[in-house]
């Protein structure tokens, strides 16, 4: 304890900076992240992504530009189901089975909740989005 402190009080207060995420170009919205489109940057932002590995892959969810941080809300999974997208519907309560088909109202990822309109009745559902790009009804 008496050697950090002297060691403090000798060497004076120390920064330390953190590394975040950035940019190399800019990336629009509804864009796939590559790992060619980021670079390190030694800054400390909170909030900022820190780890390139978990944004490759990943959709931006709005413009991202070059050399400023990227925030966990600005990125998610790329979208499954886009708008006007004809689905399957799907009602799965054992032992009824219903499927139809439909127009998807919006644009989404796997398991993101989105507006449906069942094109046999004209009606509007909601549903969740399977890893097989149908909705399930509940």
């Amino acid at each position: 304890m008496r050697f950090q402190l002297l060691l403090v009080v000798l060497l004076g207060p120390i920064s330390v900076q953190a590394e975040i995420v950035v940019p190399t170009r800019t990336i629009r919205a509804k864009e796939i992240i590559s790992a060619g489109d980021l670079e390190i940057k030694a800054q400390q932002v909170p909030g900022a992504a820190s780890n390139p590995d978990v944004l490759i892959g990943q959709e931006a969810r709005i413009a991202l530009y070059p050399g400023r941080p990227i925030r966990e809300g600005d990125v998610g999974p790329p979208a499954l189901v886009n708008r006007n997208d004809l689905v399957v519907l799907v009602f799965d309560r054992r032992p009824l089975s219903i499927t139809a088909e439909g127009r998807a109202l919006g644009r989404g990822a796997v398991g993101d909740r989105i507006r449906v309109m069942n094109l046999a009745s004209r009606t509007t559902v909601t549903g969740f989005i399977r890893p097989d790009g149908q909705i399930e009804v509940k």
